[in-house]
């Protein structure tokens, strides 16, 4: 689909794209302007080219809803984009005018960072200016003096929050999946139950009382049609699921006794309702330790064939870009080996959702120019993954600012292909992972998207015990995205 966001309503510059378009255009309002709408038609009709268009939001609606509920408001944008634009006709998003050029400014750079859209502007006035705040915004863009015409820019290829949030939420709704939440008795499991199930994107089971449950949900006007509940105090499963308990656990000391009572824990009952397929996935943790989460799942499920150890992985999700940060939950003190199963499994993980892996093994050192134990380790690694896993870029030992900035690549790692472009960061141990996921989580308005485990045969994923509705959101659609596969 091409398309192009236009700053500023200039009528060359909408011709000059009419023209691009061969008679196939349609016009998108992510804030309705009813004088350029007016201005549109009849420059349409001037040109003789039908008049098509569409809008999110009316006037000056758009404001309270962006200062409320930003991601929502910007989910919203792209979904009307993607649904509404033919992909045969060529898109012209006209930007936001409310307050002129200069005041909306950064909305429009936002929304054409949302919709991928190369961004045209005309001005004489406020060229440098202009010039000058959209070179420290966007990649590229056309800013032209009313006297030049312009040439098709590419699209562009950001991936906000907004965009993640809903690239995640469609490919969860193409193969819906079952999530059992072991920890109903949570008011934040509840409420993210309701949001995931009015908007179609996975089937659930919760476990507990069903009365219990039900009016819990009414007490705090909380809506769970459609979910199902099971309690495992007295489920149909509890005879079948003592058996399975029994016989895997036997030869490490398990008695019968003690699989009738483990059945009906909600950890090893939800564990267990994954295991036998009655489920695709689990996610727990709010209300538990990650021990408890993973202990049943290391049990039963077990990890993959070829993997020896689980991982955690964070999707960072920043202003236009999404790194994935590991091990940032399981592993205090990887060996090579571990490091290198690691950056593969991470590298799968990125791929599975929309990233194509570029993977940095980090260190304190870039390339040669440390030496030591952890930094060997790290070399070790990259020595490892690059025999073993050659279908990946990966490199390594490197400093985190050679790993992500161009420049400072050049200078500490020239020839390599990953440096100043990684996107996949491999921590050292667990201690300097966690802390880097928070830092940057607390302090560059990042959304922390875990962790998501990795390695086992099925998914099991762990909440922290702080989260918010959102996180026990965004971790049920990733671990249905995760149980397509």
């Amino acid at each position: 689909m091409l398309s192009a966001f236009i700053l500023n309503y200039d009528e060359k510059l909408i011709f000059d794209h009419i023209k691009q378009a061969n008679d196939k255009i349609i016009f998108y309002f992510p804030v309705l302007n009813e004088t350029i709408k007016s201005n549109l038609e009849k420059l349409c009709l001037k040109y003789c080219v039908e008049f098509k268009y569409f809008y999110s939001f009316k006037g000056e609606e758009y404001q309270l809803q962006m200062i409320n509920h930003s991601n929502d408001f910007f989910k919203k944008i792209i979904e009307d984009f993607e649904v509404n634009c033919p992909h045969d006709y060529f898109s012209i998003i006209i930007g936001v005018d409310h307050y002129g050029l200069m005041g909306d400014l950064n909305l429009n750079i936002m929304l054409a960072k949302e919709l991928n859209s190369p961004l045209y502007a005309k001005t004489n006035d406020n060229y440098d200016i202009l010039n000058f705040l959209l070179k420290k915004k966007l990649d590229h863009f056309v800013l032209l003096k009313n006297e030049e015409n312009f040439t098709l820019a590419k699209p562009y290829a950001y991936k906000t929050q907004a965009r993640f949030s809903h690239e995640l939420f469609k490919k969860a709704k193409s193969n819906k999946q079952t999530i059992v939440l072991p920890e109903s008795f949570d008011e934040r499991i509840l409420r993210a139950s309701e949001f995931l199930m009015q908007n179609d994107l996975v089937d659930l089971i919760l476990l507990g009382d069903s009365n219990e449950i039900l009016s819990k949900a009414n007490s705090i006007n909380v809506n769970l049609d459609g979910v199902r509940i099971i309690n495992p105090k007295n489920s149909q499963y509890n005879e079948e699921f003592e058996d399975i308990l029994y016989e895997t656990r036997k030869a490490k000391g398990m008695t019968k006794e003690k699989a009738k009572e483990l059945v009906q824990d909600i950890t090893y009952f939800g564990t267990l309702l994954v295991h036998t397929n009655k489920a695709h996935a689990m996610v727990s943790g709010a209300s538990t330790t990650t021990a408890d989460t993973i202990r049943p799942a290391l049990q039963l499920i077990k990890t993959k064939d070829g993997v020896s150890s689980v991982s955690g992985v964070f999707f960072m999700s920043l202003e236009d870009q999404v790194f994935v940060f590991a091990d940032c939950a399981v592993v205090p003190n990887p060996t090579p080996e571990q490091l290198a199963e690691i950056a593969y499994i991470s590298a799968n993980s990125a791929r599975s959702f929309g990233i194509e892996p570029s993977v940095a093994l980090l260190s304190y050192s870039s390339g040669n120019s440390g030496s030591g134990i952890s930094v060997d380790v790290v070399k070790e690694a990259v020595k490892i993954v690059k025999d073993k896993y050659p279908q990946f870029l990966v490199d390594g030992p490197i400093q985190f600012d050679a790993a992500i900035d161009p420049l400072t690549a050049k200078s500490k790692m020239p020839n390599s292909k990953v440096a100043g472009h990684a996107n996949v960061f491999i921590f050292p141990d667990l201690n300097a992972a966690n802390i880097c996921y928070k830092a940057v989580q607390r302090t560059a308005k990042s959304l922390a998207i875990g962790p998501i485990l990795q390695g086992l045969k099925k998914p099991i994923n762990d909440l922290s015990r702080g989260c918010l509705v959102e996180d026990i959101i965004n971790t049920v659609v990733l671990s249905a995205i995760q149980a397509q596969e």
